[in-house]
C-alpha cells in the first residue's frame, strides 16, 4: 500500500531520491498486536536510516496510528536526533475540514487503526466539531494483496460501506484510511450514494510533504536530489514486482532484505 504514497510523492517531488521498504513477509499489520506493530515499524524505520534516509514517511495508517508517536518521542531524540519520521494520519486530518459540509466523516480502515483511536484523537485536536465514524474492514487488505476478483472485493467493500452508512447516516465524506484502499478507490466511488465524497490519501500526503520541505530548508539540504529510487521487500521480490505494477504503476526492480 505504501507504494501508492511513493507514486504520488515521486510525481510531486521528482528530483528527490527515495528508498522504499515493504514488510510484505509480516503484512498485513492490521491484525497484529500493538507491540508487534511498534517493533516491526521500528525495524523498518531503522533499516531505512541505515540506507541513508534522513526523512522517513511511515506510509501505512496502521503503523502511523500504533507506532509513530513512540518512535518520534522515545527513539529519535536518543538515537537519531537529526532524522525525522512522519506519518500519514496527521496530514490527512489537517485537510479533513475541506471535505465535509455535514461535519460527519466516515473512515474505512484496518481493525488496528480503528482500535488505536488515532483518527478520532487527531480530529479532536484540529476539528473538534467533526464527528468521525470508523469502520474496520479486515478482509480488504488480504483480498487486494491476493489479487482477488474485483467482484469479491466489491462485495466485501459494499458490506462495510452499508454498515458504516447505516450506523452514521449523516456522513458526507468517506476517507480511505488504509493506503491499500487507493487501489479500489473507483470501486468504492461507484458503491457510495451520490453526494458522498471519497478521499484517498496519496495526493494529500505528497502535498503535505512538499509543504514540510518548504518549511524545513535545513532538511532539504541533507536530502539526496539525484532522483534515484530503490525498492526493498522482506517478502517475495517477484510477487512485489507484480504488485508494484498495480500499486506503483510501472515495472520496478525489487531487492529482498531480512529484518
Amino acid at each position: 500500500g505504501g507504494l501508492t504514497i511513493v507514486r504520488e510523492a515521486v510525481q510531486r517531488l521528482p528530483r528527490y531520491s527515495t528508498v522504499y521498504l515493504g514488510d510484505n513477509a509480516r503484512a498485513p499489520y492490521g491484525s497484529r498486536t500493538q507491540a508487534e506493530i511498534f517493533q516491526f515499524t521500528l525495524e523498518g524505520v531503522e533499516f531505512l536510516f541505515a540506507q541513508g534516509s534522513e526523512l522517513v514517511i511511515v506510509a501505512c495508517n496502521t503503523s502511523s496510528s500504533s507506532a509513530l508517536r513512540r518512535i518520534q518521542q522515545e527513539i529519535l531524540p536518543k538515537k537519531y536526533p537529526t532524522k525525522r519520521v512522519l506519518g500519514v494520519i496527521t496530514p490527512t486530518i489537517e485537510n479533513l475540514k475541506s471535505f465535509t459540509e455535514t461535519e460527519s466523516v466516515g473512515i474505512l480502515a484496518t481493525a488496528a487503526t480503528v482500535d488505536s483511536g488515532a483518527y478520532i484523537r487527531e480530529a479532536q485536536k484540529y476539528w473538534p466539531n467533526i464527528t468521525i465514524a470508523q469502520q474496520a474492514c479486515p478482509l480488504l487488505v488480504p483480498l487486494i494483496e491476493q489479487g482477488a476478483a474485483s467482484e469479491k472485493i466489491e462485495q466485501a467493500a459494499k458490506e462495510y460501506l452499508d454498515e458504516l452508512l447505516r450506523n452514521s447516516p449523516k456522513v458526507d465524506a468517506i476517507l480511505l484510511g488504509c493506503t491499500h484502499y487507493a487501489l479500489i478507490e473507483e470501486s468504492i466511488r461507484k458503491l457510495v450514494p451520490v453526494g458522498i465524497r471519497v478521499i484517498s490519501q496519496g495526493t494529500i500526503v505528497a502535498e503535505q510533504l512538499a509543504d514540510y520541505l518548504r518549511r524545513h530548508p535545513e532538511m532539504v539540504r541533507r536530502l539526496d536530489q539525484r532522483g534515484e529510487h530503490k525498492f526493498y521487500t522482506t517478502g517475495d521480490q517477484h510477487e512485489v514486482e507484480r504488485l508494484a505494477r498495480i500499486f506503483y504503476g510501472k515495472d520496478i526492480f525489487v531487492q529482498h532484505v531480512a529484518l
